[in-house]
């Protein structure tokens, strides 16, 4: 027969039961014989209940199931303490990250996947739900690395843009995904600068409107490899964001700015404003009598206000960004010609984010046109920059 356990409350009950008989004069013997129980029993429960009345047994059976709770919870406590804290090496912000971090949890601490799901704060449909790449992951991946090494100053956005171009139906999430995956990044560090501002908010500039409004114009220096210098005068128009020409030579001075000048006035016409800083090189009084001759108005910046050309400073900056700290030009010529395409390139084919990453004049297309073929493994459809030493 299998052994009957009895429960507190029974257990009182009998032991009253004991107390009745024995002051009724019975010995404690005949009085244990009636409960059933042995006289080994009858002490083990005297000493555990001994005293005690029925809702003071229960009151401790839910004290003891209390502290059984409690001493659950600070396990679980400590735990997921220890969890959070081996969790907390790398930030765990993609699904993908939190699903190896919970099947680490489950093998090394022997937990249940729900118990480090919520620990880890991931869901339990997103842990098991297993990922599927698409088919082309592999070629797009392909064509993402060899666009960042043939464009190393371009972030994903502007690879998204070129992407599109070649024939990819790509948003800019999953090439993210993919460049944080390669461990692709542009390094960018941006000075602070100071703003020139007028009492009513505004930025005190001349805005451009429509095209050949405002053109600005900059010198950019550089050096061969023999160390002698070269000049670069950029013209670009402010509301196009094109690159109208750029002069490279040795030396440029006011009558080298008035024929660069004069070439695109005829083949462009007169801008209404030539925007540029304060060098002796613009403010000569031969060019600013040309520029008033012909009908145009000179647009001087403020003394050590680079930031109200802003326009010409920021394409002085890709300039230097993208092509000349990563070209070794040996000879003038040879600048003249790399400078020329790469300008051919930021004009044509160069996706700028200020014009919803579309260049500033696109090339126009030959009828009748080719039809656009599917995306390939790897980026002959782009037109190649210019090969950098």
């Amino acid at each position: 027969m299998p052994i009957k356990r009895h429960k507190p409350e029974e257990v009182v009950v009998k032991l009253r039961q004991v107390d009745v008989l024995v002051s009724q004069g019975k010995s404690v013997a005949e009085a244990v014989r009636s409960i059933a129980v042995t006289e080994v029993t009858y002490y083990r429960w005297r000493q555990e209940y001994g005293g005690l009345k029925g809702d003071q047994v229960k009151r401790l059976k839910e004290l003891e199931a209390e502290n059984g709770r409690l001493r659950r919870a600070v396990s679980d406590l400590t735990l997921e303490k220890l969890i959070l804290k081996e969790a907390a090496f790398g930030k765990l912000l993609s699904p993908a990250r939190r699903r190896a971090c919970v099947e680490q949890v489950v093998a090394e601490h022997s937990v249940s996947e729900r118990f480090a799901c919520r620990v880890l704060g991931q869901h339990r449909s997103t842990q098991r739900k297993a990922p599927i790449r698409a088919d082309d992951e592999a070629a797009l991946t392909a064509d993402i690395v060899a666009l960042a090494l043939q464009y190393g100053r371009y972030g994903y956005r502007r690879i998204t843009a070129m992407l599109r171009d070649a024939g990819w139906a790509v948003n800019h999430k999953r090439v993210e995904r993919i460049w944080r995956r390669e461990g692709l990044k542009v390094p960018q560090k941006q000075p602070k600068r100071a703003r020139l501002w007028l009492n009513d908010g505004s930025c005190l500039r001349l805005r451009p409107e429509y095209p050949n409004h405002v053109w600005s114009y900059d010198f950019v220096e550089d050096r061969t490899h023999d160390k002698r210098k070269i000049r670069m005068l950029n013209v670009i128009d402010e509301f196009t964001r094109e690159c109208i020409a750029i002069r490279v030579s040795r030396r440029l001075n006011a009558t080298d700015v008035i024929d660069v000048l004069s070439d695109l006035f005829i083949l462009r016409g007169v801008p209404g404003h030539v925007r540029s800083d304060n060098g002796p090189e613009f403010i000569a009084k031969a060019v600013r009598d040309w520029i008033a001759a012909v009908g145009s108005r000179t647009a001087y910046i403020e003394p050590g206000s680079p930031w109200e050309n802003g326009y010409c400073e920021s394409f002085n900056a890709k300039l230097r960004d993208e092509l000349l700290n990563g070209e070794i030009f040996y000879t003038l010529k040879e600048a003249q010609v790399v400078i020329e395409s790469w300008r051919r390139h930021y004009n044509t084919l160069r996706p700028h984010s200020s014009l919803g990453y579309k260049p500033p004049a696109p090339e126009a297309l030959v009828w009748p046109a080719a039809q656009p073929g599917p995306a390939t493994p790897a980026t002959p459809a782009l037109a190649p920059r210019p090969i950098m030493n």
